[in-house]
């Protein structure tokens, strides 16, 4: 059999393996979105049988056996065919160790303990969901003892799952550098800063209305409307069963309407990179491969960079006023700029401000990098969560909905590792934004609400290589140097010492 012919074997049984993978996804999507909450349960259960269907597909000796071969000798395949099976092996060599019946469990835990963190944060009470919780990161410390080869730490495996080439020191330097510029500066706003009119905020803007506006966001961003679904959920998140079926959800709230639209930039941001990836790597089954902060990249691209840039409110403030009717005619331009950018500790992750935005993921860093590595128990990650709040935003955590229960990330398998890719994907946005300002004139084009040639940029330097590249490799061919965290923080300070007016 010749290595072509080795190819088109096995991209048969990735096409089945696949559409498993699709249905799984559409399942979790209606559990997520639609379905009753007596029905959970239930759908859960139906994800993790058609799991086993996936798990006996994927560990098939014929298809390992593919695998291994066209890993050892590639010649004849296309270069999209080869990385495709370059991940594909790193995959397989992660998991060849794994039972059917570990797959099976972890499949179970995740469903369960997703349930589990509706009911705790519905009831304010981290004990519903503390057992599940401790389950799973039993469970991912055992998949990690599995494999031949292990990084130096629980953690660091993690992290890799996530970033490649990541881990806790890269991340410890990183988040130094943050905590080194971002706490002072927020300290002077805090001691020298001018006072923002914040009022309007809260006035209430119908349901109906956010749903119109969130539809036109999406569109200016460049979705194919045609190839897209808009719902709701409790943690918004975006999902794709390929280029042509990207879903995006939101979470509306009447008396704070923009909650829902830097919650839909966001998404719209994942979107556009699953929506636009080349279609070369979707039919060799190379997709899907970026890193996470390079998704992260692009959502918060999409949600900060443009969606609380003075040229963006500018943009968007006529369509707000007219879905709106008079709600917002006692307010300026400039006011709605400075009341989106305010620069005050939160308690909540996703409504953090831009700027302190890295001090929320530096809590869940710092925590998770311990009770994946065994140094906490859960028993004591909310109290540690709480002191922590208290150290780094100087806030006091009333209950565990606000506290540690806020974020869906740690109620699924392999839920752990991912939260830095958001804090390194601000960074690398501002990098690319230099880059991609010597080619268009990006704050002018978002002045006239004219995204598209952004988004084309994107296509052609950043979404056509993502998921054939590392991390390192990715940014480095992009902006033609490595990763430099300084081009994020010297955008915060300049942005912020301006809003602020500080000396």
């Amino acid at each position: 059999m010749t290595n072509l012919e080795k190819w088109e074997k096995l991209s048969q049984k990735l096409d089945e393996i696949a559409a498993y993978g699709r249905t799984i996804g559409k399942l979790q999507f209606d559990m997520e979105c639609t379905a009753p909450e007596e029905g959970l349960e239930q759908a859960g259960e139906d994800m993790a049988i058609i799991g086993k269907q996936i798990f006996a597909l994927s560990h098939d000796k014929e298809y390992e056996s593919l695998i291994i071969e066209l890993h050892e000798d590639c010649e004849g395949l296309t270069p999209v065919q080869k990385k495709a099976i370059e991940h594909l092996y790193e995959r397989y060599a992660k998991e060849k160790n794994v039972s059917a019946e570990l797959d099976y469990e972890m499949s179970m835990a995740s469903n369960k303990a997703y349930v589990d963190w509706l009911t705790a944060k519905k009831e304010k009470n981290y004990a519903i969901f503390r057992d599940s919780f401790e389950k799973l990161i039993k469970l991912t410390q055992t998949f990690i003892d599995l494999r031949d080869e292990k990084k130096e730490t629980y953690y660091d495996t993690c992290l890799d799952e996530y970033e490649k080439g990541g881990s806790i020191a890269q991340l410890d330097a990183f988040f130094a550098a943050l905590k080194e510029r971002i706490v002072p500066l927020v300290a002077r706003i805090k001691a020298e800063g001018k006072p923002i009119r914040d009022d309007f905020l809260t006035r209430p803007v119908p349901i109906p209305q956010q749903e119109k506006f969130s539809e036109y966001l999406l569109e200016k961003e460049g979705l194919r409307k045609t190839a897209l679904v808009l719902r709701t959920t409790e943690h918004p998140f975006t999902t794709h069963f390929g280029a042509n079926d990207v879903r995006v959800t939101t979470h509306y709230y009447e008396e704070n309407f923009i909650s829902n639209i830097f919650s839909t930039m966001h998404e719209g941001g994942h979107a556009m990179f699953m929506m636009y990836e080349p279609k070369e790597l979707y039919d060799n089954h190379c997709s899907d491969y970026m890193t996470s902060a390079m998704h992260e990249t692009i959502s918060r691209f999409y949600e900060n960079i443009i969606g609380r840039s003075e040229a963006f409110v500018h943009f968007v403030m006529p369509k707000l006023r007219e879905l709106s009717g008079d709600t917002f005619d006692d307010v300026t331009e400039r006011e709605l700029y400075e009341a989106v950018n305010i620069a005050e500790p939160g308690l909540i992750r996703m409504e953090a401000d831009e700027l302190t935005y890295g001090l929320h993921i530096l809590v869940r860093y710092e925590l998770e990098k311990a009770f994946v590595n065994g140094e906490i128990t859960v028993d004591e990650v909310p109290a540690i969560w709480n002191a922590k709040y208290k150290e780094y935003l100087g806030l006091d955590v009333p209950d565990d909905e606000k506290g540690c229960l806020q974020d869906v990330h740690w109620s699924g398998g392999w839920g752990y590792g991912y939260f830095p890719s958001y804090a390194l994907g601000n960074a690398y946005g501002v990098q690319i934004l230099r880059t991609m300002e010597k080619d268009i004139d990006v704050f002018g084009l978002i002045q006239e609400g004219n995204l598209i040639p952004i988004g084309d940029w994107l296509k052609e330097h950043v979404f056509s290589i993502g998921s054939l590249t590392t991390p390192d490799e990715w940014i480095k061919a992009i902006t033609g140097e490595a990763f430099n965290v300084n081009y994020y923080l010297d955008y915060l300070e300049e942005k912020f010492t301006k809003l602020y007016e500080l000396k």
